[in-house]
């Protein structure tokens, strides 16, 4: 009983320490105070002002834009990349393993460094400036590749290997028995890592830093994300209040993410019962 009560309460306190300073934000953006703390009457005006600054709104539309590139991108070569290692040859595939688990679990620091130096050497070569929007995207695809492997994978080994022997059994060709039967058994773990590259993107900050160049809505100048944007208004001074208005919007927009993808497991899983059952 003692166990059970120290338990619940260790992790309430994670939890709290999760999410209060978000509900903080949350509650201060009801406010146009500058500074967080400081409550200057109830008020929703920081959510039009946010529409209205320019600034916020391209740092945010480039932040969309290349997470969902970038996830696209990640999810197509981390899923290929899962079913090519899952009929590979034991040596081959244990290689391709490991070689995904290093990024994951190696520092972000790395990987931006990396890229930067593998650009500047091209760069030289060549003669070129490379930092631009690609070498951004190009960074934020390696970053969730191996994610996207990681998420996949489970799902092919919980497949019966027999599916795709028996589509080409039955006259299927190997393209074809890929995106009849093998696509459709692995698409929860598809759609987990491509929701996953998403996030990965949406909140990255050192490789954003590290690969961007000009481009997108920033025209000639770098490009400006909400990671990087923050990182300069930080340096300079407080935080505009609009982007308290601009969290309260995201973390809505989460929590219906989330509550949609569970209705939509749940529900998917009552078929696949059912299925079962008959």
């Amino acid at each position: 009983m003692v166990k059970k009560i120290i338990g619940r309460c260790y992790i309430y306190l994670i939890l709290i320490l999760m999410y209060l300073p978000v509900l903080v934000l949350i509650a201060f953006s009801f406010t146009e105070a500058t500074n967080v703390g400081e409550w200057t009457g109830f008020s929703f005006n920081l959510f039009p002002r946010l529409f209205q600054s320019e600034e916020i709104m391209t740092a945010l539309a480039n932040t969309v834009i290349i997470a969902i590139t970038s996830a696209l991108a990640a999810t197509i070569l981390g899923t290929l990349g899962a079913i090519g290692a899952f009929y590979s040859k034991k040596r081959a595939r244990e290689a391709i393993d490991l070689a995904t688990q290093i990024p994951v679990v190696n520092a972000e620091i790395v990987v931006a460094f990396s890229l930067t130096v593998m650009f500047v050497f091209i760069g030289n070569i060549i003669n070129v400036y490379m930092f631009s929007f690609w070498t951004l995207l190009v960074g934020h695809i390696c970053l969730s590749i191996p994610f996207v492997y990681t998420s996949v994978k489970p799902k092919l080994q919980q497949m019966d290997p027999s599916l795709y022997e028996a589509a080409l059994d039955l006259g299927a060709s190997p393209s074809k028995a890929l995106g009849k039967v093998i696509i459709p058994e692995i698409m929860p773990g598809v759609f987990s890592g491509f929701l996953l590259s998403i996030t990965l993107s949406l909140d990255d900050f050192i490789v954003t830093a590290f690969t961007r160049g000009s481009g997108l809505l920033s025209g000639e100048k770098k490009i400006e994300t909400l990671s990087t944007l923050i990182q300069a208004k930080i340096k300079k001074g407080p935080i505009p209040p609009e982007m308290r208005a601009l969290t309260t919007i995201l973390f809505v927009v989460v929590i219906l993410a989330v509550i949609g993808v569970s209705i939509y497991k749940n529900r998917q899983d009552k078929k696949e019962k059912t299925r079962r059952a008959f």
